[in-house]
């Protein structure tokens, strides 16, 4: 037993003999137990002396020492219970001791915040008469503590003599929680405070209408819009008191009095209007009968109709109102000038427009103007396309309106960057609740938080809400009011009593990590990771379904953590994670049977476990694959072409299309970019050469100049080297000699009618078939017959691709005619010197004397030597040559 331990016997021992009172001890005797604590660092004494006052306890209930030697033991070891030292606060507090109640509390925050260490020292400095001391410490308390609701409005009322601004921050945090707890009278007294301080605010407001709504009712909810009404109507705000009179009318659409109230917020807004009592009595706004938000609608369509106002027809484009003669409209449209329709026709036909709008400065600004003004200005941008579709807008929209009129696809991608980075962060934006990718242009800013909270909120997906949470974390801290509704959101996950799921560990992870920063907030887990992850049937499928990158790794460090057979669940996990983690720490840690354990199942399985195989070998030396793990690089070469071909069908086939073209890229890298494959065919011998070229050979899809160039690196070794199931008769009678130069160019006439005739094919017949019927469409017949040429054209070109041979000019003879020959003939018949040069049909010109080795004519004279004499005759006229000279051509 240690002297340590020994001493605590000592203390809980006098402490028993001589039946000490509260009125013995001191802070001075509290402090001695810390610096006997602070001693030792060594966890096993630790824990044998938790043991020990513990086992105290259950004897002797109230020992001051216990309590506090063992309370203090646990919050050290970040244990959550903090039962004891709860309990010897209570006693110390019923005795009045406020001094060794302060140390005790003072003492528990030193470890971090605490709620209930901060609530009995705020009771301390009352009973003492601080008032600022408590004051600061209530300012603490409610960081951490987020159903506090009565001590954030106390600190409101506090702030209002000396700190509005505070005082409306303070009064906000409360009226949430009040809010959440249902507590209306509050909510109603903090509100109209909030009105009379801050009544422009109406985003806000808004805000809090639509949760009051949801969590208590629509018709408290009704209460407050109409006491915030009344304050902006004797202020005389009439487009707030129209926004504040629409909502009212939501909640309550038969309500006479809103009726009244906006038919004559409307008479103000509009009172130099020379129609509006017209428009008024058109639309029936005052009518009961009517439905009102039919009636909102079409006065405010009307009313929108003026002299000077732009407006926007489906044919006619962007026109602007010229005159109103009673109930005729004249408009010019730049197509059309002095234009002529009826208010009727005009209201349902045309579409009004402000002057900012994105239609209408496209039509009056010069390109580069407008050009210039979105790229050099993207806040101002973004809030001119937003407030053109009424205020919400998402970024495809955006897009679709700037790409490719003003900005080109790649000013896009730079811009929009720019852009999204301030819908983010610009407290000018803010984000629909309900639709995540939708934003507004804010009257009042709108906080990180707050917009963040609102992006949760509208997310559906957990991974989703995940990754807002750590971006919440990144920009904001738990003081802020929303950080509690969202933390709870994942803590809600542990407390459920189903079966381990990956929300659950996701959960776990997530607030594991939260809680290292801010212990206080450790909801008190009674499990461990370990726990957890033993009551999982399969940990692979729990790990591969997180969708997370950062929660993959922090999964791995927890599990090797808490796992002593944590190397063998790595290699199991490694197929469901490529990283280089897992591969560095089991090196770090010498485990290198299981690595080479772990390279062999990637090779053997390497179908089931594609990535991981593929990712193996891009992320490997050649040399490794031997000498560490004993397999041959030739092993992972094969597997490689096999996965190639593999890929190639699935595409065909229409299987996992996009995995098998990402699959069939990464392979395609690693044998050729990379240059593995024919680094290998260059010091391979020659059986293992057979084995991969007829690999190679097989993979139909394969590009033929590919295969061109690896028969190449073997013939350039093995001149004599025979093709499996290939002779050379074969090979002549199916092949077709090319120069590199027209392989080229046939690919790149294949590659335009893929990539740009047929789809250009396919929108003329989309726009032919809404031309509609179909049977009298000449458009659609021309573009089907156009389409069928094209698909011919594509496979003869295919199809010659295929039987193409790349001629390497290297290999020219010039002991024959033969491809790649600048031959001179003497014409025996005309005793004049002729100069030809022999290639392939694909590089033919007669005109230029370029002969295809295939025409009748290059025909006669293949193979001839110097010195030969040929006489022949082609459509019944004869032809008598010598031959003089053959030398190379010029490629």
């Amino acid at each position: 037993m240690s002297e340590l331990v020994n001493k605590v016997n000592e203390l809980l021992n006098e402490e028993k003999w001589t039946r000490a009172t509260l009125n013995s001890y001191t802070i001075n005797h509290l402090s001695e137990m810390d610096t006997l604590l602070d001693s030792t660092e060594d966890p096993e004494e630790i824990f044998e002396i938790k043991k020990i006052c513990d086992d105290h306890l259950v004897h002797t209930k109230n020992s001051v020492i216990a309590l506090y030697i063992s309370g203090i033991i646990s919050i050290k070891r970040q244990v959550i219970d903090d039962g004891n030292l709860i309990k010897i606060i209570n006693i110390f507090s019923d005795n009045h001791k406020w001094n060794i109640v302060e140390f005790i509390c003072n003492r528990i925050l030193t470890f971090g915040e605490n709620i209930f260490a901060l609530r009995t020292l705020a009771d301390c400095y009352e009973h003492e008469n601080e008032k600022e001391k408590k004051h600061e410490i209530w300012k603490r308390l409610i960081k951490v503590d987020y159903e506090e609701a009565d001590i954030v409005r106390h600190l409101a009322e506090i702030e209002e003599e000396s700190n509005v601004e505070m005082a409306v921050e303070y009064y906000k945090r409360a009226i949430h929680r009040y809010i959440n707890k249902k507590s209306f009278s509050n909510v109603k007294e903090v509100w109209h405070k909030l009105v009379n301080f801050i009544p422009d605010e109406t985003d806000f407001f808004f805000h809090i209408e639509k949760k009051v709504s949801k969590i208590n009712s629509p018709e408290r909810a009704l209460q407050l819009l109409e006491d915030l009404f009344a304050v902006h109507k004797e202020k005389e705000h009439w487009d707030k008191c129209i926004s504040i009179l629409k909502r009212i009318l939501y909640y309550d659409p038969k309500n006479v009095i809103a009726r009244r109230e906006i038919t004559e917020a409307f008479r103000q807004t509009y009172y130099d209007h020379s129609n509006l009592e017209e428009y008024i009595r058109l639309s029936n706004l005052n009518q009961s009968w009517r439905n009102v938000h039919d009636a909102i609608s079409d006065f405010e369509k009307h009313i929108s109709v003026d002299k000077g106002t732009f407006v926007s027809h489906k044919s006619w484009g962007i026109g602007l109102i010229k005159e109103i003669k009673g109930d005729t409209i004249i408009i010019d449209f730049a197509r059309k000038r002095g234009h002529t329709m009826s208010l009727k026709m005009a209201v349902s036909a045309l579409t009004t427009l402000t002057k900012d709008h994105i239609w209408v400065l496209k039509s009056v600004w010069p390109k580069d103007k407008l050009h210039d003004a979105v790229k050099g200005n993207v806040s101002w941008a973004l809030k001119m396309v937003i407030k053109s579709f009424d205020n919400v807008v998402n970024m495809k929209q955006i897009k679709a309106e700037l790409v490719p009129s003003i900005l080109s696809a790649g000013e896009w991608s730079t811009w929009s960057t720019e852009a999204r980075k301030k819908l983010k962060t610009d407290p000018s934006f803010g984000n629909v609740p309900e639709k995540i990718d939708y934003f507004v242009v804010r009257d009042t800013p709108m906080a990180f938080d707050e917009k963040t909270y609102n992006r949760f909120k509208a997310e559906h997906s957990y991974f989703g809400k995940l990754k807002i949470f750590r971006e919440f974390l990144v920009d904001s801290d738990p003081e802020s009011e929303y950080f509690g509704e969202i933390f709870n959101y994942f803590t809600a996950f542990l407390k459920e009593d189903s079966n381990t799921t990956v929300f659950a560990v996701s959960s776990y992870l997530i607030i594991n990590e939260v809680i290292i920063k801010y212990p206080f907030l450790n909801p008190g887990l009674s499990f461990s990771f370990k726990d957890l992850l033993n009551n999982m049937d399969e940990i692979e499928e729990i790990f591969s379904k997180l969708e997370d990158n950062e929660l993959r790794l922090l999964f791995l460090k927890t599990t090797k953590n808490s796992f002593k057979e944590w190397p063998e669940i790595f290699v199991k996990l490694f197929p469901y994670n490529l990283s280089k983690y897992i591969i560095e720490v089991l090196k770090e840690e010498n485990y290198s049977d299981l690595l080479k354990d772990l390279y062999e199942r990637a090779l053997y399985h390497y179908k089931d476990k594609r990535e991981a195989f593929i990712w193996l070998a891009r992320n490997t030396e050649h040399d490794l694959w031997i000498s560490d793990y004993d397999i041959p690089f030739e092993k992972v070469l094969i597997n490689m072409i096999h996965l190639l071909d593999i890929s190639f069908r699935e595409i065909n086939n229409k299987r996992e299309v996009s995995f098998n073209r990402k699959i069939n890229k990464q392979i395609l890298n690693f044998l050729f970019k990379e240059n593995n494959l024919p680094l290998h065919l260059e010091t391979a011998d020659e059986d293992s050469l057979n084995r991969i070229f007829s690999l190679v050979n097989d993979v139909k899809d394969l590009d033929p100049a590919v295969k061109l160039e690896l028969k190449s690196t073997v013939l350039s070794r093995f001149p004599d080297f025979k093709f499996h199931g290939q002779n050379e008769k074969e090979m002549v009678s199916r092949g077709l000699i090319v120069t590199r130069k027209s392989f080229e160019e046939k690919q790149a006439k294949l590659q335009n009618i893929i990539e740009v005739e047929i789809p250009l094919n396919s929108k003329e017949i989309g726009a032919a078939i809404d031309l509609g019927d179909l049977k009298e469409n000449a458009e659609y017949k021309a573009g089907k017959e156009k389409q069928e040429l094209l698909n011919t054209a594509v496979g003869k070109i295919k199809d010659d691709l295929e039987k193409a041979s790349i001629f390497n000019p290297i290999e020219i003879d010039t002991s024959k005619i033969s491809f790649g020959t600048k031959v001179k003939l003497f014409n025996l018949k005309t005793n004049k010197e002729e100069t030809f040069t022999f290639f392939g049909p694909w590089e033919s010109d007669p005109a230029n004397f370029c002969i295809s080795y295939l025409s009748p004519f290059g025909n006669k004279l293949w193979k001839h030597k110097v010195g030969d004499e040929v006489s022949f005759e082609i459509n019944e006229r004869d032809y008598k040559y010598r031959v003089d000279s053959i030398t190379a051509a010029d490629f």
